[in-house]
């Protein structure tokens, strides 16, 4: 369906509006997916996209490249591409956990996780930890709330409660397993997802929503580089091989 636009909508009701055949969609949908654009559009210049933007732009090339560069960066698991982690392992979650009240069987299945003996077999519990935020994500705990509000009394009320439980049992299975303090929260990926699946937004635009979220923060840093940067970033690494002595080619 291709729906000619209406100007007086927003960019949330415009994009519920173009997906949905009868166009149709309540305030409190167009609110909660305006919101995750907020939350998804917050971030500062050192996470992985962003430098990604930053370092193309320091070299003088087009912006093109340099917001595909971002994106590029943004549809990695470790980082945009989170989202699509999070709904498969809630999947898998779903598919072999029988009673999704029962926390031991729960927790059963997330250690097995964690000793990389389900899923992905990578011992990442996703939509759990992050690089910045130790004590909370804020905008986890933002979309959480609301998260709760809109499946209340609604078919996806099973599924929040059971995501709930995950992130509350991960820390301490990880403590447990891993024998880390390190301290764990949610991120934004653990509930963007499912609020994505309660909007009825098909899976495979998880992360161009994302995109779409952040190129406004994409623009702002290009333009900041561009006004204020003037040298091409050049990161410096270091080697940490050791030495190694010369083997002749005719001696190998």
């Amino acid at each position: 369906f291709m729906h000619p636009l209406i100007p007086t909508h927003s960019t949330a009701e415009m994009i519920l509006s173009a997906l949905r055949p009868d166009r149709q969609f309540t305030e409190e949908e167009a609110k909660i997916l305006d919101l995750l654009l907020m939350l998804h559009a917050e971030h500062g210049g050192g996470n992985n996209s962003t430098f990604a933007c930053r370092v193309l732009t320091s070299s003088g090339t087009d912006p093109y490249s340099a917001y595909s560069a971002a994106i590029g960066s943004l549809k990695g698991p470790r980082h945009g591409g989170a989202n699509l982690k999070v709904a498969a392992m809630h999947q898998c979650i779903k598919d072999n956990v029988q009673n999704w009240e029962d926390e031991g069987e729960i927790a059963d299945f997330l250690t097995k996780i964690l000793n990389k003996e389900a899923f992905d077999h990578t011992g990442l519990v996703y939509g759990m930890g992050h690089a910045v935020y130790t004590l909370s994500d804020p905008r986890a705990v933002i979309l959480r709330e609301n998260a709760k509000k809109m499946a209340e009394n609604t078919e996806f009320e099973r599924e929040y409660k059971l995501l709930e439980t995950v992130e509350r049992l991960t820390p301490e299975l990880f403590k447990k397993i891993k024998g880390s303090d390190k301290a764990m929260c949610a991120n934004v990926d653990m509930y963007s997802g499912f609020v994505y699946s309660m909007l009825g937004i098909p899976e495979d635009l998880y992360t161009p929503m994302f995109a779409v979220s952040r190129m406004a923060g994409w623009c702002a840093h290009r333009f900041e580089e561009l006004v204020t940067g003037k040298r091409i970033i050049r990161p410096a690494y270091k080697a940490i091989s050791g030495e190694k002595k010369y083997i002749p080619l005719d001696e190998r």
